[in-house]
């Protein structure tokens, strides 16, 4: 008997629990060790006795033969289905979901190549996590995979806008923090939104996108406060706080500046980013309307009427508790 009953669950907040090197066999090959060579990649690869047990255990027939009966106990590397695809249709029917959106978890963020230089390496990075989502996600149509597009260079946003559709994304992930060195609605960028729009699937902001809480609040003489899953790579309360912060910013700014009413069938999503601050959010517009009879750039309708007809947000990490593994 499934988990969801009665109802039709569409999970927006599903990820792969990918182990290191899975994006080798997608990324182009003259650029791979310029890959493996980024401070952050290497960071990643510290935890290595916990890769190696995750792998270990999930190619122990034992410790499969206990897949089903603990689908909703068994978390994270350990959920059935974390990285081996041909898992993951089994753990849908256990627990009944109609469909799953697919994050990465080992690629959030881009390595950090968003904020440097290399924007040759920056892109090729986000290609092959494309590709990598797809080709894992194409066991079973009930997952959807979401494709990464940084929004750092206009002529290469579009094309990896493009050729993630062209692959079969179902969705495409930016950023929710600013650019370097533009507006996230600069008009160089309407043929992301056109790409997104005419294929008809949403573009998404997801945790980890966001500009990160100033360290130095951290200095405060205390000794070091572990995060919710007792590890020091996560949310505190402190850092937790800023994390909606850019995707209110940078959803307001795109409806000011008319991305939405030039692409009026646009929708996006914020995902694990919470939803407790959109009343307020808001009820900024409206004051800002009323104090106001000048816009930024003018728009034919209210921000907040497109705010709803463009914008879904899922839960953040402290109401997921019963969510299920693999989830």
């Amino acid at each position: 008997m499934p988990y969801a009953q009665d109802r039709i669950v569409h999970d927006a907040d599903s990820h792969l629990m990918e182990l290191p090197g899975c994006l080798d066999p997608y990324f182009e090959p003259r650029l791979l060790q310029r890959f493996h060579d980024l401070p952050v990649y290497r960071t990643k690869l510290a935890r290595a006795e916990l890769f190696e047990q995750a792998r270990s255990d999930q190619q122990d027939d034992a410790f499969r033969a206990g897949a089903d009966e603990n689908v909703l106990l068994r978390k994270n590397y350990h959920a059935h289905g974390a990285f081996i695809a041909a898992d993951r249709p089994r753990t849908l029917d256990l627990l009944g979901f109609a469909s799953q959106l697919a994050f990465t978890t080992f690629c959030l963020g881009n390595f950090g190549l968003d904020r440097g230089d290399d924007m040759e390496l920056c892109y090729a990075a986000a290609d092959a996590h494309n590709r990598m989502m797809v080709d894992f996600c194409s066991v079973d149509r009930r997952l959807l995979a979401t494709a990464y597009v940084p929004l750092e260079d206009f002529g290469r946003a579009a094309a990896t806008a493009k050729h993630a559709v062209e692959l079969g994304a179902k969705a495409l992930l930016v950023p929710s923090r600013c650019p370097q060195h533009h507006a996230p609605s600069h008009v160089a960028l309407d043929p992301v939104w056109a790409t997104a729009q005419e294929a008809g699937i949403p573009m998404l902001f997801h945790v980890g996108g966001e500009e990160k809480l100033d360290p130095t609040y951290k200095e405060n003489g205390l000794p070091p406060v572990k995060d919710f899953h007792g590890g020091d790579d996560n949310f505190t309360s402190v850092t937790y706080m800023p994390i909606p912060a850019s995707a209110m910013q940078t959803i307001a700014t795109l409806i000011f500046d008319g991305v939405f009413d030039r692409f009026p069938r646009l929708k996006f999503g914020a995902i694990e980013l919470g939803a407790a601050w959109v009343p307020g959010w808001m009820r900024s517009w409206i004051r800002r309307r009323t104090r106001s009879s000048r816009t930024r750039n003018g728009y034919r309708n209210s921000p907040r009427d497109r705010a709803k007809s463009c914008a879904a947000s899922s839960a953040s990490h402290p109401t997921r508790t019963r969510t299920p593994a693999g989830s």
